[in-house]
């Protein structure tokens, strides 16, 4: 299936979860954030969150800072 990461066309198999997508990008275990069709999807959630053909999804690295 087709989904749009960070404004990219990104190809993924079927039934991904977002937790699938951040390990193919080696993001597991790092401060992002991620948005789902304008949603925020919260860590917690990640696992059991199936992505479907056409979502749009931003990965946001949190950076720290003051």
């Amino acid at each position: 299936m087709l989904i749009q990461l960070n404004g990219e066309s990104f190809e993924l198999p079927d039934g991904e979860t977002v937790a699938d997508l951040l390990a193919r990008q080696e993001l597991t275990g790092r401060r992002v954030a991620v948005e789902l069709n304008l949603d925020i999807v919260p860590r917690s959630q990640h696992a059991e969150t199936v992505l479907k053909a056409g979502d749009q999804v931003e990965v946001v690295h949190a950076i720290g800072g003051g």
